[in-house]
C-alpha cells in the first residue's frame, strides 16, 4: 500500500486551484485568456509490459491550456484604444523584439509611435505622403502630426441650368459691378499654391444670337486678364434641345487665369460645363466644386475596420496615415506567455502569418473599444468548489492508507 495515488492527486488539486485562482485574478484583465489545468492519469511502465489488471499510481498536469476564446468587446472613451472581435493578436515590437497580444490599450508617446503600457509599439503597413500603403514588411507604426500641405486647385465642375427665356441685357458692355449687363452670376472659393483661398466669380450674359452664352470671369473682385480683354473666358452654345453643342464641349474647359498674390504663383484652373443645359426653367446650380484645399493640421484621426487608420484635418479632409496589421496562430495553444499581456511565438505554435485585418482567419477591429477577459467568474467559482473537494478527498485517501498502515504495524 501506498500514498503515490493521493499525493499526485493532492498535487493535481493545488495546480487546478492555481489556474482557477489565477484566472479569477485576472478577471479584469484587458485582453487575458483563461486558463485551464488538464491532467493525465498515471501507470506504472516495465520491460515486458503492463497486465490487465494493472492499477494506476496517480495523475500528474499534462499542461495548462489557454482558452482563446473571444472576450465581450466594451466601448471606451480612448479613440486609440483597439478591440479585436475575431481571431489573430497585435503584433507588438520592443527594439526589434516581437510579441504578440490581445490587449488594444494604446496611446501615443512623445514620438508619434502608438505604444502599450509596456512601451512595445504597435506594428503595420506604414503610408507615404500619398496615403499610399507600403503593404511589405510591417514596421512600427508612427503617427505623422504634420500640417497636410495645400493642393492647388486645377479643375472646377460646374453643371448649371441657364434660363432660356431670359432676355438679352441691354445695358453693354460687361461690368461686373452692373449687375444689369449680366444675366446671372456664381462664386466658388479656388486655391493656389500656399493654401490661400481667392473667390473666382463666373458671370453669364446671354447674347443675341439664339443659344449662345458669353463666359466671365473675375478673381478676388477683379476681372481676370483675358483675350479679348474684359474677362471673358469662353462662349457656350447650345442646340435645341438644351444641350451645348459639340462645338462648343471641344473648346472646354475653359481657362481662368489667376494673377500671382500673396506670396503664391499665378495659377490657371480649368472651368468644366459639362452637363450644363439651358432650359426654360429658373437658372439653378447644380453642381460646383474644385479640387483643391488649404494646409490643415491633424485634428484626430480613427481606426476602421480592416486595420487603415485615417487622420481628420482642420480643413475637412482626410487622409491615411497607415494600416494595423494582425498576426495568427495554426497553434495559439502553443504560444509562450511572457507576462504584460503578450505571448511569444515558439516552434510548438508555428510562424506568425501576418495581415490585414478581416483577411484570411483574421478579425476585424474596432476603434475606442477594448476586448474584455474572457473569464467567466460563475463558473471558475464552480470550478473551485470543485477542484476543492477533490484535495478533500485525496486528502481523506492518504488519512484512510494511513490507518490502514496503522493497523499492519499495530498487529501482534
Amino acid at each position: 500500500m501506498g500514498f503515490q495515488q493521493g499525493l499526485s492527486g493532492l498535487n493535481a488539486a493545488s495546480k487546478s486551484l492555481d489556474a482557477i485562482g489565477n484566472n479569477v485574478a485576472n478577471a479584469n484583465t484587458v485582453g487575458f485568456k483563461a486558463s485551464q489545468a488538464q491532467f493525465a492519469d498515471v501507470y506504472a511502465s516495465s520491460l515486458t509490459g503492463a497486465g490487465s489488471g494493472q492499477i494506476g499510481i496517480g495523475t500528474k498536469v499534462s499542461q495548462v491550456a489557454q482558452q482563446f476564446s473571444q472576450g465581450n468587446v466594451t466601448a471606451s472613451n480612448n479613440p486609440l484604444d483597439i478591440a479585436i472581435n475575431g481571431g489573430g493578436f497585435f503584433r507588438m515590437s520592443n527594439n526589434g523584439t516581437i510579441t504578440y497580444g490581445r490587449n488594444g490599450q494604446f496611446q501615443m508617446d512623445k514620438s508619434g509611435f502608438i505604444v502599450n503600457a509596456s512601451g512595445s509599439r504597435l506594428t503595420g503597413f506604414t503610408a507615404n505622403a500619398q496615403g499610399a500603403l507600403s503593404t511589405g514588411a510591417p514596421s512600427d507604426i508612427n503617427i505623422n502630426t504634420a500640417d497636410l500641405p495645400p493642393q492647388q486647385t486645377a479643375k472646377v465642375g460646374a453643371v448649371l441650368n441657364l434660363d432660356s427665356s431670359k432676355p438679352v441685357p441691354v445695358t453693354t458692355p460687361f461690368n461686373m459691378s452692373d449687375p444689369a449687363t449680366y444675366t446671372n452670376a456664381t462664386s466658388v472659393s479656388v486655391f493656389d499654391s500656399l493654401g490661400n483661398a481667392h473667390v473666382l466669380q463666373t458671370f453669364y450674359v446671354k447674347t443675341a444670337t439664339a443659344g449662345t452664352w458669353d463666359v466671365y470671369a473675375a478673381a478676388d473682385g477683379t476681372p481676370l486678364v483675358t483675350v479679348p480683354a474684359g474677362g471673358k473666358i469662353g462662349t457656350l452654345a447650345f442646340g435645341t434641345d438644351g444641350a451645348i453643342t459639340a462645338a462648343t464641349t471641344a473648346t472646354l474647359p475653359f481657362n481662368a487665369p489667376i494673377p500671382a498674390s500673396q506670396g503664391a504663383a499665378a495659377f490657371t484652373p480649368q472651368i468644366d460645363y459639362k452637363g450644363t443645359t439651358q432650359f426654360g426653367s429658373a437658372f439653378s446650380v447644380n453642381t460646383l466644386n474644385q479640387d483643391g484645399y488649404a494646409s490643415g493640421r491633424l485634428a484626430g484621426f480613427s481606426t476602421g475596420a480592416d486595420g487603415t487608420i485615417v487622420g481628420r484635418y482642420t480643413n475637412g479632409k482626410s487622409a491615411t496615415l497607415g494600416q494595423v496589421v494582425l498576426a495568427g496562430f495554426t497553434n495559439p495553444n502553443g504560444l509562450q506567455p511572457l507576462g504584460n499581456n503578450v505571448w511569444a511565438e515558439t516552434a510548438a505554435s508555428g510562424a506568425a502569418l501576418v495581415g490585414a485585418p478581416s483577411s484570411g482567419s483574421l478579425g476585424v477591429l474596432q476603434s475606442s473599444a477594448v476586448e474584455d477577459s474572457n473569464v467567466d467568474l460563475t463558473a471558475e467559482l464552480v470550478n473551485m468548489i470543485t477542484a476543492q473537494r477533490v484535495y478533500q478527498a485525496n486528502a481523506q485517501t492518504i488519512k484512510t492508507q494511513d490507518q490502514v498502515l496503522q493497523t499492519l504495524v499495530n498487529l501482534r
